[in-house]
């Protein structure tokens, strides 16, 4: 993520422990002792809560989960969930992939939810768009402008 969307965004309270462990389950992590993990493969791989902020202005909680293993994720090296805060209490999954992910707020989708980008190798990089019932490809960037 850019240092300007960190400074920019508005953090919420770190999660509880018990909000943590809903997170990870609701991103398809599973527990290995006290860690949660979604690569199976990598004893190493733990999950982490990267970002933790109201996306789309609904008033509840969204959060990117992110898990780090170039074992599972290959030359990405990394992996990401976005889930959302739902009426009482539970989460629903709103994208997943390997790379990193960038929340662009300039643009956004149905709902008001913003563009994720997500990074991989290469200078061109698939931006994606919620259009009320998923993330889908809407174009491809490289800091900011077109490209192919």
């Amino acid at each position: 993520m850019s240092m300007m969307f960190l400074i920019a965004a508005t953090m919420l309270a770190a999660p509880t422990t018990a909000e943590t462990d809903a997170m990870f389950a609701a991103a398809g992590g599973v527990r290995r002792g006290k860690a949660w993990t979604m690569c199976r493969e990598d004893p190493r791989a733990t999950m982490r809560v990267d970002l933790n902020r109201d996306l789309n202005g609904d008033g509840r909680k969204d959060v990117i989960v992110v898990e780090d293993s170039a074992r599972c994720y290959g030359a990405a090296g990394t992996s990401f969930v976005l889930i959302a805060s739902q009426p009482g209490g539970k989460w629903k999954k709103m994208l997943g992939s390997v790379g990193p992910a960038e929340v662009l707020d300039q643009r956004r989708g149905v709902g008001n939810w913003p563009d994720i980008s997500v990074g991989g190798q290469g200078f061109c990089f698939p931006v994606l768009r919620w259009n009320g019932h998923s993330y889908a490809n809407h174009r491809r960037e490289y800091l900011g402008k077109p490209c192919r």
